[in-house]
């Protein structure tokens, strides 16, 4: 799934080039870690932003080029610094809210912003004049783009799923398990999920 999903935003959806600079928010989620591998064997920067201090060490050892602390740093100050003043050509956000408006400001001229889930509490303003003047586009994404319609689009899923297997066989991506709880510990697990503690995928074991 996590890997699918980074898959259709980046190589599909922005046709991810060596050197392209890549916003990742939520950067420890899954999809998140799934996106800095796909980043860099794609030959690109990957610039992943978490809200603690906390992960920076495992984001670092993960692949991430960068890593922004948004509680401590000014996202748009820090990736204008990264990519010399620029902006990212691609910014992948499962976030949303009023974040949106400060990930235009921190995008590249023409850039692709994917917003690709719906965490933030409040509605997402759509941030009219920044993408204007930067001739932004923001598209909604899901993994059903890829994965929803193979009978109609069979190259195109069985092209998604060799780029993963090979990549996985190669050991370019390597999923990442967080903790394992026993299915009669699901309580304990979900609460974990909560504490935002995790990087990678929390399993249940039956």
């Amino acid at each position: 799934m996590q890997y699918l999903t980074a898959y259709g935003a980046l190589v599909r959806e922005a046709g991810l080039q060596k050197q392209d600079f890549v916003v990742i928010t939520a950067a420890s989620s899954s999809v998140g870690i799934a996106a800095i591998e796909i980043t860099k064997n794609q030959g690109a920067i990957a610039i992943a932003a978490t809200r603690t201090r906390a992960k920076t060490a495992q984001l670092l050892a993960i692949g991430a080029d960068h890593v922004i602390v948004t509680n401590e740093e000014d996202l748009v100050a820090r990736v204008k610094d990264i990519t010399g003043g620029r902006g990212a050509r691609v910014i992948f956000d499962p976030i949303g809210g009023n974040g949106l408006t400060v990930l235009a400001e921190a995008a590249a001229p023409s850039a692709l912003i994917l917003e690709y889930g719906i965490m933030a509490d409040e509605p997402t303003p759509y941030p009219q004049f920044i993408a204007l003047k930067k001739h932004l586009t923001i598209k909604a994404y899901t993994l059903f783009e890829t994965v929803a319609n193979p009978d109609q689009f069979p190259a195109e899923f069985a092209t998604a799923k060799k780029y993963v297997f090979d990549h996985i066989s190669k050991r370019r991506l390597r999923p990442i398990i967080s903790r394992t709880f026993p299915l009669c510990e699901v309580v304990d697990a979900h609460r974990y999920m909560e504490s935002n503690a995790q990087v990678g995928k929390i399993v249940l074991t039956v």
